[in-house]
């Protein structure tokens, strides 16, 4: 299982940092380049949302980002210290209706396989899963997850 933490202010420069280090861990897993985009893409949504919603556009807050290699899957925990957003208050829009705005949530649900918000004493985690097929080493007929270094 490999494991990596990154922890930045709530600042909106900080996305494109974030965006290189989450791009930089899933190049790891065996995810087309499309889903790749997509991840990338859905925790820069879930991050702007923290911003936005949990913390009022202050960018001084702490978020966390905790990604999970597992051997079936890929996890990133986003945890924030702000104003709590219940899952039945989270509302976006139709993805049809044309206008800016309302498609974050759409987004993500379509990067991530599964999407769990753990309520916190402080905050939310949002927890955000992807399912990977392991390719199977052709020589060795060993499954094995890409650069990974996992082997099963």
């Amino acid at each position: 299982m490999k494991k990596q933490t990154v922890e930045f202010s709530s600042h909106t420069a900080n996305l494109a940092l974030m965006r290189n280090y989450v791009r930089k861990f899933l190049n790891a897993y065996p995810f087309s380049e499309k889903e790749r985009l997509l991840m990338v893409l859905g925790v820069d949504e879930a991050c702007t949302n923290v911003i936005r919603y949990a913390y009022r556009l202050r960018d001084d807050q702490l978020i966390s980002l905790q990604m999970e290699g597992l051997s079936k899957c890929v996890r990133v925990r986003l945890r924030d210290y702000g104003e709590q957003v219940l899952p039945n208050q989270m509302k976006g829009r139709s993805h049809d209706m044309i206008k800016p705005g309302g498609l974050g949530l759409f987004l993500i649900r379509n990067a991530f396989d599964e999407i769990d918000y753990i309520h916190k004493r402080r905050g939310t985690e949002p927890v955000l899963t992807k399912r990977h097929r392991a390719r199977t080493n052709q020589k060795s007929g060993v499954m094995e997850l890409r650069s990974a270094g996992v082997t099963k």
